[in-house]
């Protein structure tokens, strides 16, 4: 299965359907993932909670004052049947500079323009705005 792709998925649906929060099995790619976007402010936190098993990562999402998510979309580039890696040159500008790329380089789990500055390349994981 997926871990990024079910992150992404269930945050969508979750966002799209004005909950609060939502539950998800933890993992460290979706803590490195939950941490850039709560930097950011596409969410507002996150929490891992240890139990007997691999421990359940509740993310808290953000709306405005209208109850407009802060998430307009979120969409998986990278899926196990089809990588897709750049050069630290090459990392795609998301809507013009509104959205963002998160990757997933040999330094960690970092954002499109954090990875530019750093000047390392990576697996693209997802896009958002």
């Amino acid at each position: 299965m997926d871990k990024v792709g079910q992150f992404l998925t269930q945050v969508r649906n979750a966002s799209m359907a004005k909950h609060e929060k939502v539950d998800i099995p933890a993992s460290r790619i979706r803590a490195g993932i939950a941490q850039i976007l709560q930097d950011i402010g596409f969410i507002r936190s996150f929490k891992v909670a240890k139990d007997s098993k691999q421990g359940i990562m509740r993310v808290y999402l953000k709306y405005d004052e209208s109850g407009r998510s802060a998430i307009t979309a979120i969409n998986s580039v990278s899926t196990p049947g089809r990588r897709v890696y750049v050069h630290a040159t090459k990392i795609p500008n998301v809507r013009s500079g509104t959205g963002m790329t998160i990757l997933s380089t040999s330094q960690g789990i970092m954002s499109g323009a954090e990875a530019t500055k750093k000047n390392v390349g990576g697996e693209i994981l997802c896009e958002i705005w």
